[in-house]
């Protein structure tokens, strides 16, 4: 237990097999009010799988996983009206109008029409959008869509926030609110599952990270703890030594010595 705290969330050997494959072979983490846990990991080792578990997206999964004390095989919909999802891939409504799609996840929640206007044209005009809260989702670019969508993830004043790559497609001014908005929320006491594969943004945002290779946890401290078990001094090295992979240099010279090659193109 972290001080006097209960943990928020609870796995206890969780495993998760997809045909015969086994993505997740035990997978054991406490998580704790006010964490910003960075939960990283090659693509294939599990991260996606164990989110969407804890989501309630998948099933048919081995172990325990305990949200807010409750085990959610138990708990049918009722502990989701407390977590916050932003997908790594920003599906809307393409249709619907912001205000439109706002409203339709606002009173999912519970919301009212009253209070999710009220909230989300104050959101959005943090955001400088709110002059197309009216105006088709089709028409908006990635970073605005993104926009969008961490709104709607935090529309309902969730106590646990997912996000899978959220920074994907913001401007620079935007990354640096949306950090500020992350670290706020976890001095408020707010849990924070953060998954990317930007390491700098990872060790900079994050209390606690979680490297998941192969199915299992091989790495769990802060960035400082990890950096003193490691000689490397980045989180992207430490990254590389704890996951095996040692070949970036190699395949990017590769990689350019082909695109440099002579392809016996001439010219007009």
């Amino acid at each position: 237990m972290e001080g006097n705290k209960e943990p928020i969330i609870q796995i206890t050997d969780l495993r998760k097999s997809f045909l015969n494959n086994q993505v997740l072979k035990g997978v054991n983490i406490n998580v704790y009010p006010g964490q910003i846990i960075g939960y990283i990991g090659p693509n294939g080792s599990g991260k996606s799988t164990t989110v969407k578990i804890m989501l309630g997206l998948i099933d048919q999964y081995e172990g325990q996983v305990l949200i807010f004390g409750q085990d959610i095989r138990d708990s049918g919909i009722e502990y989701k009206k407390h977590i916050g999802y932003v997908p790594e891939i920003a599906e809307l409504y393409d249709s619907l109008t912001a205000r439109e799609y706002l409203l339709f996840i606002g009173q999912l929640y519970g919301l009212t029409e009253e209070v999710i206007d009220r909230k989300a044209i104050q959101l959005m005009s943090i955001f400088n959008i709110e002059s197309v809260y009216g105006a088709k989702i089709a028409s908006y670019s990635k970073g605005m869509k993104q926009k969008v969508m961490i709104i709607a993830s935090l529309l309902h004043n969730p106590d646990i926030l997912f996000l899978d790559e959220p920074l994907s497609g913001l401007d620079a001014n935007s990354v640096i609110v949306v950090k500020e908005i992350l670290a706020k929320l976890a001095s408020e006491g707010k849990t924070i599952f953060y998954s990317s594969h930007i390491m700098e943004v990872v060790e900079k945002i994050s209390s606690r990270i979680l490297l998941l290779n192969n199915g299992e946890i091989v790495a769990d401290g802060s960035f400082e703890e990890l950096k003193t078990k490691s000689s490397n001094g980045t989180l992207e090295e430490i990254f590389n030594q704890l996951t095996g992979f040692s070949e970036h240099q190699s395949l990017a010279e590769k990689f350019v010595s082909i695109v440099q090659a002579g392809d016996g193109y001439e010219g007009i």
